[in-house]
């Protein structure tokens, strides 16, 4: 049974920068393809970036310099780096997984609906 554990949200100051770490249990990223979302009560949950199965970063907002997505070489946790965070930053961000291969296929951003494995997601809020 995948799980996905979130961690690194926290309370941060504008400016500053924060490391959000997703790892996988039972489970390598190694042929997943991977989505960070976020959270804003009242809103619906928004896709932030991708990384695909064959490494390709992309992100919704792609003038945003100041996200970025990575692994670690054993291929156990993704990352999501906020630099020069700002308060419309404060969110709850989630990681997802699926390596059915069909998630990321090039073309338009994938839907949420086609990621199968879910973490509960880590809090940042900024002021």
């Amino acid at each position: 049974h995948v799980q996905l554990v979130e961690s690194g949200g926290d309370a941060a100051q504008a400016g500053e920068s924060l490391t959000l770490s997703c790892a996988a249990s039972e489970v390598m990223f190694a042929g997943a393809d991977i989505g960070w979302y976020c959270h804003t009560p009242g809103k619906e949950c928004e896709l932030v970036g991708t990384q695909s199965r064959g490494g390709s970063t992309e992100f919704v907002d792609s003038g945003n310099a100041r996200l970025s997505i990575s692994q670690n070489s054993a291929k156990s946790t993704v990352f999501l780096r906020l630099d020069n965070l700002q308060p419309e930053d404060t969110a709850m961000y989630g990681c997802a997984a699926d390596f059915s291969g069909a998630a990321i296929n090039g073309g338009t951003h994938p839907l949420a609906r086609d990621f199968r494995y879910w973490g509960q997601g880590t809090q940042v809020t900024v002021s």
